[in-house]
Formats: structure tokens, C-alpha cells, sequence
């Protein structure tokens, strides 16, 4: 077996080929760019050895390894990702006081030499990355609307701080239809009675006259500035609004290519399920679920050193992140649409386990269902896991 390991940079990767029986480097690391005579000039190297024989290993760090790793599958290389804190602690363990491109070449080289260390992906990776874009992309906008309703919130608290009262839901039609067009008790104050009946649509709470008396007496400041920022951050949250309902047509579109039952899970919508199926990659690759877990990152911290044994110990939380957010995310409504899930998590409260540590119990518990509905080509029945 040779092993190839690779540096990931913007512009210029580093390159490095060994012996896997040997150790011995059987060139010295190079350089290749990241465009086209790059490639080829990484291709005539590799070319002088046996396909089937070749593992090459990069970091996966973020987006800068996409393009390469799709170019060698589609050469038909089998390809490796290691997850860069692996090889920042194999340059502590080596006591390396040097940190340069082609170092970093040989140290990825040699982490390849044990399977711990690294896993394989596939061709099947590369058809679910579309759905992880736009999955995680989903979640960065829904991170942005949150905080521009929290930007709302400030601001609204400033210039009518009783209009929240009003309303039972926030962010309803009629919320925004008012905010929209009179973004402060004094302009609602001193608008013609006809013209706030217009914001009015599906609101049976309150009257328009109930809103201008409010706001007639509203001990809100009168600042045109801030006016100004309320009406233009509704108009952000409106955009953003609508690019989410894009993107999940376009993620349920994507969903229905996939062939997988984890939306027969009580509780996991078609967003959440693709989301989840996107960050977990080919689940053959897997040997069991408990590698599933570990990628998450929700296994437990095990600390016993001699004698001494924690009792009490958190999730490793070195897995994907986006995972993760999204499996504590979807647990809660499968706890409360599943009976199965609901039981297990009393069951663990009832033994003095916390809300979170229950929580974390249920989402391995949900990670093991998902991996054997997988692997099984199952659909999800109740009645085999009472």
C-alpha cells in the first residue's frame, strides 16, 4: 500500500507519497497548484504506481479540500479525510518545532498509517454534499433571523415597548404588516384610523382603534432613527424568510432522490431527516453504530485514571457540530410525538439522570435507530422496539 498525503491550502497543496510497509518516503514532498496543470502534475506522480494500491489522505478542513477531493473520486482514487485536531496532536506527540507545508504533507502521510485516524469517503459523500450546502446554509440563515428578531425586539422595546402585549403570537401577518408601514407608537398614533384597518388580516384579538388608543398613550420614544432600523431589519427578515422557503424546496426536491426511511421517525420533518442523512455522509461506510456516535461527537467522556472513576463526565463534542445542532434540535419533538423515545427518556430521568444528560441518552438511542433503519433498508415501526 502507498500512502499519499496532502496539505490543503488556497492556492498550492503539498504533496507526499510512503511506503506503507516500509515507512521510507519515496518522494520528496511537492508542490502542486490548485488549477488544472496542478492536478496533472499531482496526476503524473500518482500515476506511477498502482491505483488500487494508493490511499491518499487531506485534512478536512472546511471547503478548500472539496475541489480535489471530488477530481480523485471521479479518477476512481479512494480518499481519505482526517480531521485536522488528529494531526494537530500527532505534531505535539512528535515534538515537532516546525510548521511548514511540506511537513505537514509528511505528518498527514503518516497518519494514514493507522485507521483511527482517518475515514474513508465515497462517491456517495460527494452526492450528499449538495444537501449538506444547503442544510447548513438553512441553518446560517435561520441563525441570522434570529438575530434580527432579536435586533427587532431592541429596537421595538425603545419606540413602543406595549405593542408586544397586543399579540399573542409574534412575527403573525398582522405583527409585521403594522411594523412594516408604522414602525412606532407615535406614527401609529397619528395615523388615519382607516389606514391601520389595512394592516389588519387574520387578526381577531384586538381592534385597530384598541392599537392607536395603546399607542396614543405609549411612553415609547419618538426617534425617526430608530424607525428607520425597524423597517429595514423587517425587510431583512422578509428576505430571509423567503430564501429559507427556497432552499427547502430545494432540499425536499433533493430528498426524494434519497431512498431512506428516516422521516418514518415520529417527530424528524423532511428538512431535519436530509440535514442529519447530509452531515452523516454514506452510512456504509460505518462499521457500526457506535461510529456514528463518535462522529457526532455525543459519545461519553470517559476519564478513569487507577482507581478513580468519574461519575459524572460530558459529550466529547469533537464530532460535526452541524450534527450535533441538529440532532439536539429534532430530539425534543421525537420525545414528545414518540412513545418509545418519551419512555426512555423518563426511564433515564427517573434514575437521576439531568435533563441534558437525558437528552444526550436519546440522541445516541436515536443514532443507533437510524443507523439500523440504514443499513437495514427499514422503514420505522413502533411496535419492534417496545
Amino acid at each position: 500500500m502507498k500512502l499519499v498525503g496532502i496539505d490543503i491550502a488556497k492556492y498550492r497543496h503539498a504533496a507526499c507519497i510512503m511506503d506503507a510497509a516500509t515507512g521510507e518516503c519515496l518522494c520528496d514532498p511537492f508542490f502542486f497548484n490548485n488549477n488544472e496543470n496542478g492536478f496533472q502534475k499531482l496526476y503524473i506522480e500518482l500515476n506511477k504506481y498502482v491505483k488500487d494500491e494508493l490511499l491518499i489522505g487531506m485534512e478536512d478542513t472546511g471547503h478548500y479540500n472539496f475541489v480535489i477531493e471530488s477530481c480523485l473520486l471521479a479518477e476512481g482514487y479512494t480518499v481519505a479525510l482526517i480531521n485536522p485536531i488528529t494531526t494537530k496532536n500527532l505534531r505535539k506527540a512528535t515534538l515537532k518545532s516546525v510548521k511548514s507545508d511540506k511537513e505537514d504533507a509528511l505528518l498527514i502521510t503518516k497518519a494514514l498509517l493507522d485507521k483511527d485516524y482517518y475515514r474513508i469517503i465515497s462517491i456517495q459523500d460527494e452526492k450528499l454534499k449538495q444537501a449538506k450546502e444547503l442544510t447548513r446554509y438553512r441553518t446560517q440563515l435561520t441563525i441570522e433571523m434570529n438575530r434580527k428578531k432579536n435586533v427587532l425586539q431592541r429596537h421595538i422595546d425603545i419606540v413602543f415597548p406595549e405593542f408586544n402585549t397586543l399579540f399573542h403570537n409574534e412575527y403573525t401577518v398582522t405583527y409585521l404588516n403594522i411594523l412594516r408601514k408604522y414602525s412606532d407608537a407615535y406614527t401609529i398614533a397619528h395615523t388615519d384610523i382607516r389606514s391601520l384597518r389595512k394592516c389588519f388580516k387574520y387578526c381577531n384579538s384586538f381592534t385597530a382603534e384598541e392599537l392607536k388608543e395603546l399607542a396614543s398613550h405609549s411612553v415609547g420614544i419618538r426617534d425617526t432613527s430608530i424607525s428607520f432600523i425597524i423597517q429595514s431589519v423587517i425587510s431583512s427578515i422578509d428576505l430571509i424568510h423567503s430564501q429559507i422557503k427556497e432552499l427547502d424546496k430545494k432540499i425536499e426536491e433533493l430528498a426524494i432522490t434519497q431512498d431512506s426511511s428516516i422521516t418514518t421517525i415520529p417527530g424528524i420533518s423532511t428538512i431535519s431527516g436530509t440535514s442529519i442523512l447530509a452531515e452523516l455522509g454514506d452510512i456504509s461506510k460505518y462499521s457500526n453504530a457506535g461510529k456514528l456516535i463518535k462522529f457526532a461527537g455525543v459519545n461519553p467522556y470517559i476519564s478513569e485514571s487507577g482507581e478513580f472513576s468519574a461519575d459524572k463526565t460530558v459529550i466529547t463534542k469533537k464530532g460535526s457540530k452541524y450534527l450535533r445542532t441538529t440532532l439536539y434540535r429534532v430530539i425534543l419533538p421525537v420525545i414528545r410525538h414518540n412513545p418509545v423515545f418519551n419512555n426512555y427518556y423518563h426511564l433515564k430521568r427517573s434514575q437521576g439522570k439531568a435533563h441534558l444528560c437525558a437528552l444526550g441518552h436519546c440522541v445516541r438511542k436515536l443514532l443507533r435507530i437510524i443507523y439500523h433503519l440504514e443499513t437495514n433498508h427499514l422503514s420505522f415501526n413502533i411496535n419492534s422496539l417496545k
